[in-house]
């Protein structure tokens, strides 16, 4: 089992025929990802080799689903381009669409998740009939199963936990370190002060897949979401969960990497996010190393 992706989904890649679109369209299809066509409206009729696979070039989101039954969409184009290419994708009610881009204005993230949350494009309860994972994000890969982003495909194997994380990098080295035990699903969901899916979004997920049986959650200074995860883990989450939250050197009032990733005073802070975390039985690691350490030990108890 997996989260949101499998081995059935059909994947375009709107930005195909740019240069980050075509090259990890190429690495997508050698994980063995089903990726059945791109879209660019310049470009539309044409086709596209990848080491003898042609993809063919659709002018709209709707146009590749409707010939090529297309479920997920990866997005790969420049920032000024990223809103339109949400828009469209959730007018064709796709079901996952992963906004890798980085550099989105938040004004632009905050139109669009808005936008998917509107009247007539969410479902009876209240769920996005599109599913916006990003935007900066490395994306969601079910190791043996599908990859639609940029995680490296070979670096993990399938297995028992999912991973959910705002860093890009730790959510690589957490996947490296416990390969051995190997992952179910793990999401990327970036770490922009606005972004679609989110920690909870994943937890849930995780919480509801039968074959998931143990979650890690990697989070970082700046902003309350993980201290909603912990609230959220306390009512609804019975599977054990590991944590870690990056940046437990980072000085107050500084900005860190990410633009949501900022602490002021006492709030946002790694310390306070990691003892919120603990609160609910949140095992947190001060270190990638030792939060992969904690999670090997709670499975060899298991």
């Amino acid at each position: 089992m997996a989260i949101w992706l499998t081995e059935s989904s059909k994947v375009i890649v709107q930005g195909m025929t740019g240069s980050e679109g075509s090259k990890h369209t190429g690495r997508m299809l050698r994980a063995g990802t089903d990726v059945v066509g791109g879209v660019n409206a310049r470009k539309a009729g044409q086709s596209v080799d990848f080491d003898g696979k042609a993809l063919p070039v659709y002018g709209t989101v709707a146009e590749a689903m409707a010939e090529t039954g297309a479920d997920v969409s990866v997005v790969f184009v420049p920032p000024k381009f990223t809103k339109d290419a949400v828009t469209e994708a959730i007018d064709a009610e796709i079901g996952l669409c992963v906004v890798i881009t980085e550099g989105v204005p938040v004004h632009d993230t905050t139109w669009f998740w808005d936008y998917a949350l509107s009247e007539g494009k969410v479902t009876a309860d209240g769920t996005p009939k599109t599913r916006i994972i990003g935007p900066n994000c490395p994306g969601i890969a079910s190791p043996g199963k599908s990859n639609a982003g940029i995680i490296p495909a070979d670096i993990t194997t399938p297995g028992r936990i999912g991973l959910v994380s705002k860093s890009g990098t730790l959510t690589y080295q957490m996947m490296y370190e416990l390969r051995d035990i190997g992952f179910s699903t793990c999401v990327g969901i970036g770490g922009d002060p606005v972004i679609g899916t989110t920690h909870i979004d994943a937890l849930k997920a995780f919480q509801d897949d039968p074959d998931t049986e143990a979650i890690v959650m990697i989070g970082e200074i700046g902003g309350d979401a993980e201290e909603r995860a912990a609230a959220y883990i306390e009512e609804h989450v019975s599977k054990p969960v590991v944590g870690y939250v990056a940046g437990f050197t980072a000085p107050e009032g500084k900005t860190m990497g990410h633009a949501g990733a900022i602490v002021s005073g006492s709030s946002g802070t790694a310390q306070a996010k990691k003892e919120a975390l603990e609160k609910v039985g949140v095992r947190v690691g001060k270190t990638p190393s030792e939060t992969a350490r904690l999670m090997r030990e709670l499975m060899r108890s298991r």
